[in-house]
């Protein structure tokens, strides 16, 4: 259930991110135990394999080793109906008429972790890794910089959700540092490339679903059907270095300038979870092809910004205050894409929204957008000025029901 009425046992403060009606999955550990799947409801992680463990996940077809394993994988494969069911049994027991747990001091003991014992981990191992280009206010601001700002989009942007392959192994939880890149660069039109450190590191405001396994390879996924192969989504942020990936990308694209590095939040937020957020999505002109047509709701209504903290300070400045209902393309729209040639998804597929920018330069998700290449510099509480990101800074993603992803830059 989402009602965002549902009460439970627990105190919850009003306006949680992670109230009854939320609940994402995530890995954590304590001091007493390794890393192993948990739900979240307000200050406290609910241990699944506890629960298991006192029979009050019973029926369900879940076992021990699935709710031991260092990643969510295992439970992913078992499939949507379980992850599902497994959801609505521990939202029952945390429920405020529901004594199972409530009335049980040892049960709620065994069962229940304070957040702030916790330790959280990679939510998934991820297997494969695409990121999109799905915001017609993003692809136009970058087209009017770089290209004709009469003809801003590409040909093909508006026929099909614009997409590559991007690095699984470096894709790091929030509180994982990131080191700025080493590599070629051509500062000087009129000079060979040199070789150093970025100068020009920005962040990319992303979410992300995470998949269950698909169908099998050479059969595709449909609009219709693509929510069923969908888990969850995390606040992602996809690290760019500017510089870097604009000498290398033609005529493959990104490479050096995007694997170093991508951010995500610990939990994973269901579907099931945001149905009370869906809205719907931009008229699609011109018409799209048979196949990315959809019914229904598919956008969702989720307030997104991003802080950046310079070295040493405590407080920061909201640079960007956007929306995830800015996307043109939804991410039924993207897995039909994704599939329709054949290719076959595993559990653990991580498939990024591309930057998420609003109309308004406020809702900008990029600092190359928000300081317009460099031209219009952001003012921090601090007195200095960001173009792009500096050693030291601290870029914090935030979003209800999300929590927040938090990255450091570390020198080159």
């Amino acid at each position: 259930m989402t009602d965002a009425s549902l009460t439970s046992w627990i105190d919850v403060p009003a306006g949680h991110d992670f109230p009854l009606a939320n609940l994402p999955f995530g890995i954590f550990s304590t001091p007493q135990r390794t890393p192993r799947p948990g739900m979240r409801l307000g200050e406290v992680v609910v241990d699944l394999d506890a629960l298991l463990g006192r029979g009050h996940l019973e029926g369900l077809g879940l076992n021990h080793e699935v709710l031991t394993a260092t990643v969510l994988n295992p439970l992913m494969r078992l499939g949507k109906p379980t992850t599902v069911a497994l959801r609505e049994r521990v939202q029952s027991l945390m429920s405020a008429d529901n004594p199972a747990l409530r009335d049980n001091p040892d049960a709620r003991e065994a069962c229940l972790v304070p957040v702030a014992t916790t330790t959280m981990h990679m939510p998934v191992e991820v297997g494969d890794y695409t990121d999109f280009y799905s915001s017609e206010d993003h692809a136009r601001n970058v087209g009017k910089m770089f290209r004709d700002p009469d003809n801003a989009l590409l040909p093909n942007w508006k026929h099909m959700p614009v997409g590559y392959h991007g690095r699984a192994s470096s894709i790091v939880l929030s509180g994982t540092p990131i080191r700025r890149p080493h590599g070629q660069t051509r500062p000087n039109e009129d000079q060979p490339p040199v070789f150093g450190p970025s100068r020009l590191l920005d962040f990319e405001l992303e979410m992300a679903f995470v998949t269950f396994d698909g169908k099998p390879l050479g059969e595709r996924i449909s609009t219709a059907e693509a929510e069923d192969y969908m888990f969850g989504l995390v606040l992602f942020n996809d690290w760019s270095a500017r510089d870097i990936q604009k000498w290398e990308y033609v005529p493959l694209g990104p490479f050096l300038g995007k694997n170093f590095g991508s951010s995500i939040s610990p939990w994973i937020v269901t579907l099931e979870a945001l149905d009370h957020l869906r809205v719907a999505g931009p008229t699609q002109d011109p018409a799209v092809l048979d196949y990315l047509q959809y019914h229904g709701d598919s956008h969702y209504d989720v307030p997104l910004e991003v802080e950046i903290i310079p070295d040493g300070a405590s407080s920061g400045q909201v640079v960007c205050r956007s929306n995830f209902r800015h996307m043109y393309w939804n991410m039924r729209q993207q897995l039909a894409h994704h599939t329709v040639n054949g290719c076959n998804l595993r559990a653990g597929d991580m498939m990024a929204s591309g930057t998420i920018s609003g109309p308004e330069p406020g809702s900008f998700g990029s600092m190359l957008e928000i300081s317009w290449r460099g031209t219009q510099p952001v003012a921090m509480p601090d007195g200095s000025e960001r173009k792009f990101i500096l050693d030291g800074d601290t870029v914090v993603m935030r979003a209800p029901y999300f929590g927040s992803v938090s990255t450091r830059v570390i020198p080159a």
